[in-house]
């Protein structure tokens, strides 16, 4: 510093007064470098965050106080810093620097507790963190690494897949059995933690749409790194950070790095001597974090890809519908024939043949900003069927016994394409947008014939029918969701605006012939011979905007509202024959309607949240109004209405795994186009179905509860909840039998509606025989108020069952789980109340597994159904049903599987429903795919390590 001085203040041979400027321009040059330097500091202070978390016993909760606490850096093992816990089990780290570090925990008596940290600048928050003590550890968790198999954090359940012992090839699902708190029964449905799961990701992402069975029924489990179950939030509740109660039971499969490079598949096939076949294909090539993948099955066994989805694989969905909040409408897309109410899907009703391909493509770029998901399906569905329908319909006074033989065939073929773009414009916001488009074209011919008897058994009137149609369905949605934080915690801005579109274009011929016995001596005939075209049209958009204001620490303000416009066209067209040709218009059965419906909703909602309590408590406000038009006569309606939307929930969480919910809300259901278009439907002669262009909307209270406990080491779950709801001015039938046994109905609004639920799902690991043992039980009801020939009616109806099911397995050595289910349902009428239906349906189901010597591996699935008989439904209704298969593996990975399989062995089985609605009882069989066998080879192939399972 003297060097420094003396150089600068040297006389240079200058008078003081020329030097003047000199030391002006130094102390700026000075001033500027203090600024940089200032900003550097404030720039690296700015890179730094606060690090803090909790210690506590996993049995007892107690607080582990002078816990020692360790951060190291990850790229050397150097610790970086260190503190210990206090007396309440409280730690803090302050002032870390950005990075990678390793988090180590440990206590005296417990197991290390180790976790990768990435800070980038932002506080971390890490909760409680459960240590384990170290004998408890040793008694109930097998750890094969040296990481811990199992880790809380938060909501989030981790397993590490490496840590859980599972067969060659094994699948996904296979690894998903031996989790703890996870079950996967035989149609792939999984429970986790005593909740259904509704997504299967893999590294977060969708893996072609939202189909799991794709996953984990063909991913190899030596793929997975790690599975994590948590509740996915929506993404309006995962931004803002305000629990909108939306939650959906997720697992995500983490890949395993070395397996995000390189190409794998699976090839197989099989064949019988009587014409069954089951053709498989599937290619999938990952690179770091781009995915392609392709598959494609050709089969007629009714099985292969029919999972969770098997509606959206196969056909067009047309009970996929979704809820529009904002409107109160229900949208899908799919088969709006009037002719034949197939809806492309398949459920072991008849004799498919599915043809069926996929693509996918999932990908993430600069440094993950943007991303995109892709994903597209061909399909071709034919199904022939065979059905025989008895049904009793009670009236005010006598009750009609109904007989009806029916032959169909049906054909679907759909494409369907759908994909995701989402981009992070700044560090404050994003947009994300989707689009889904599909097109469908179905052809359909009916052949039937119905009779109906009087309760006497004497003829009242038959009818023989037939019916033809084709047509397509086209639907297109989107939606554009923007998102923006401020500066302010917890002060966001989010805008989502949505689009729905669907066209139902039908044409078809309806012959039929009825014969009425009014009269035994002299029956009257009618004869329906006619054309039909019906086209109709819906298109929907809705926007909503939500702001966020934290007004205190924990509480914050949610404003939202949104405009919703929807535009419904329906044209019903019949033409009875004339001189050979279809030109006479029958104007009792045609219409030509438009419905348009506009939607204006605000509201204003507190959201509390402070550590273990969650409330939420608010209302929306909609302002309604119909426009109807009925083209054909010039006749306009305008109508509005007002609905209240209150909202409120409460939650505690006593701790990360036990949690009570408690909740109420109000919901508006819109009618449709189809029960408001004041038109007469005669697709079926002997059911006459009629709009009521006077439907109000209706309005759903709902109650709801829920608790969840569930303990990771001991693998024990419980989950209890109920639900309660009455609707006002419920969308219920009123229906009119004549004389003659013709019935015509038409929605009206009626009140006394009601539905309840109740459950209770606990499950737990008896430790000594290694046995996992679940009970179920479940109870709902529901009391639905209908018009039956002008009386009121009240329908109680009432289903009680429960569950017992139970597992063993031996690595290397079997599997065995069984099942068993009770179920007693009861149903009664006001009109008649000496009328009761009321009936048991027991079911058990047996699946095993033996690896047994030279590579060969026995499968066997046992179930068995008794339904029990009465007045109603006195024929044979047990079935037996006995699948199985012998396998051997072959080549020096056992990546190939040759095996023989037979399905329904003693050949007992059969296709059976029971419908319990209102006034209406039915029983149908129906024909289903008894025995055959199999030949099969399956070929698994992979390049750098990665593969498919058998």
């Amino acid at each position: 510093m003297e060097i420094g001085a003396e150089c600068i203040f040297q006389p240079n041979h200058q008078s003081f007064s020329n030097r003047k400027p000199t030391l002006t321009k130094l102390m700026r040059q000075l001033t500027l470098l203090l600024l940089c330097v200032c900003s550097m500091l404030y720039s690296h202070a700015q890179q730094r965050a606060n690090v803090k978390g909790s210690i506590a016993d996993t049995t007892d909760k107690s607080n582990l106080s002078n816990s020692t606490i360790s951060l190291l850096r990850a790229k050397d093992s150097i610790l970086y810093k260190f503190t210990r816990a206090d007396k309440q089990g409280h730690f803090h780290f302050a002032n870390v620097d950005t990075g990678k570090y390793v988090l180590l925990t440990t206590y005296p008596g417990y197991a290390d507790y180790v976790d990768q940290l990435t800070i980038t600048g932002s506080d971390i928050n890490l909760g409680n963190i459960s240590m384990v003590q170290k004998a408890r550890l040793l008694q109930e968790v097998v750890v094969r690494q040296t990481v811990s198999a199992i880790k809380v954090k938060g909501d989030t359940t981790e397993f590490t897949a490496d840590s859980f012992h599972v067969k060659e090839n094994a699948n996904v699902e296979d690894l998903l059995k031996k989790l703890p708190g996870i079950q996967v029964d035989s149609k792939g449905n999984i429970t986790a933690q005593g909740e259904k799961v509704k997504k299967v990701l893999v590294d977060g992402e969708e893996f072609f749409g939202d189909d799991p069975t794709l996953v984990t029924q063909n991913l190899r489990a030596d793929m997975i790194d790690k599975v994590q179950v948590y509740d996915k939030k929506s993404d309006q509740a995962a931004f803002t950070g305000v629990d909108d109660g939306q939650k959906d039971k997720t697992i995500n499969l983490k890949l395993k790095e070395d397996k995000k490079r390189g190409y794998f598949g699976k090839l197989a096939a099989g064949a019988g001597l009587n014409g069954f076949h089951d053709n498989q294909a599937m290619f999938n090539k990952f690179r770091k974090k781009e995915k392609i993948a392709a598959y494609g099955i050709v089969s007629n066994t009714g099985t292969s890809g029919l999972g969770w989805r098997d509606r959206d694989n196969y056909g067009s969905g047309r009970d996929n519908m979704e809820y529009d909040d904002v409107s109160g409408f229900y949208y899908s897309s799919g088969s709006g024939d009037p002719l034949d109410s197939w809806n492309g899907s398949y459920n072991d009703a008849g004799l498919p043949l599915v043809q069926n391909g996929g693509l996918h493509y999932n990908n993430k770029w600069n440094d993950d900003k943007q991303s995109v998901n892709l994903n597209y399906k061909l399909s071709k569905l034919m199904v022939d069927n065979l059905e025989t329908n008895n049904s009793k319909n009670i009236l005010p006074g006598n009750v009609n016994y109904s007989n009806s033989r029916t032959s169909s065939a049906h054909s679907m073929t759909r494409n369907k394409g759908n994909g995701a773009y989402e981009v992070q414009l700044d560090s404050s916001s994003s947009v994300k947008i989707t689009a889904e488009g599909s097109t469908a074209h179905k052809i359909a011919g009916n052949s039937s014939f119905t009779e109906t008897l009087r309760e006497d058994s004497s003829m009242l009137n038959n009818s023989t029918k037939r019916t033809t149609s084709t047509g397509d369905n086209k639907a297109f949605n989107s939606s554009i969701l923007w998102k923006k934080k401020f500066n302010k915690k917890g002060r966001t801005i989010s805008f989502n605006l949505k689009q729905n579109y669907t066209n139902d274009d039908y044409k078809g011929y309806l012959y039929a012939v009825n014969n009425f016995y009014t009269d035994t001596a002299n029956p009257t005939q009618t004869i329906t011979d006619q054309y039909k075209k019906n086209d109709s049209k819906n298109m929907q958009v809705s926007g909503k905007i939500t702001y966020t204001e934290p007004i205190t620490q924990y509480g914050t303000l949610v404003a939202n509202y949104a405009l919703a416009v929807s535009n419904s066209s329906s044209t019903q067209l019949s033409f009875n024959k004339n001189e050979g040709k279809y030109n006479q218009l029958d104007s009792t059965y045609s219409n030509d309607y438009d419905f348009n419906v506009l939607t204006n909703r605000g509201g204003l909602a507190y959201n509390y949240t402070r550590k273990k309590l969650r409330t939420f408590i608010g209302t929306d406000v909609g302002f309604t109004n119909f426009h109807q038009k009925d083209e054909m006569h010039g006749v306009s309606t305008e109508r509005s209405f007002v609905n209240w939307y209150p909202q409120a929930r409460i939650g505690y969480s006593f701790t990360n795994q036990r949690r009570l919910n408690l909740g109420y809300n109000g919901s508006t259901q819109q009618p449709t186009i189809q029960q408001i278009q004041p038109v007469k439907s005669n697709d079926n002669p002997l059911n006459i179905v009629a709009g009521n262009p006077d439907l109000k909307p209706a309005f759903r209270h709902n109650v709801n509860m829920n608790f969840f406990d569930y303990k990771v080491l001991s693998d024990r779950s419980i989950w209890m909840g109920a639900n309660y709801s009455v609707t006002e001015n419920a969308i219920t039938n009123s229906t009119y039998t004549d004389s003659a046994g013709r019935t015509t109905t038409q929605a009206i609004n009626i009140n006394g509606n009601k539905n309840y639920n109740a459950y209770l799902d606990y499950g737990f690991k008896w430790k000594k025989p290694d046995l996992y043992l679940g009970f179920r039980a479940n109870v709902d009801g529901s009391r639905y108020v209908g018009i039956v020939n002008n009386l009121q009616n009240i329908t109680n109806s009432n289903n009680y069952s429960g569950t017992f099911s139970t597992s063993k397995s031996k690595d290397k050595k079997y599997e065995v789980s069984l099942e068993a289910t009770a179920t007693y349902t009861n149903s009664t009428s006001s009109i008649q109340k000496d009328n009761t239906t009321k009936y048991w349906i027991y079911s058990i189901e047996q699946n095993s597994e033996v690896e047994l010597p030279f590579k060969f591996t026995a499968h066997s699935s046992i179930s068995y159904t008794i339904r029990q008989r009465t007045p109603e439904f006195s024929g044979s209704n047990n079935v037996f049903l006995w699948n199985a298969w012998l396998g051997k593996k072959l080549l020096k990975k056992d990546n190939l599987l040759i095996k023989i399989s037979g399905n329904d062995l003693l050949n007992k089985n059969i296709g059976l429903t029971r419908t319990v609605n209102s006034n209406y009882i039915s029983e149908s069989r129906y024909q289903t795919i008894r025995r055959f066998f199999l030949l099969s080879i399956v070929w698994n192939f992979s390049n750098n390590g990665a593969g498919l399972a058998k």
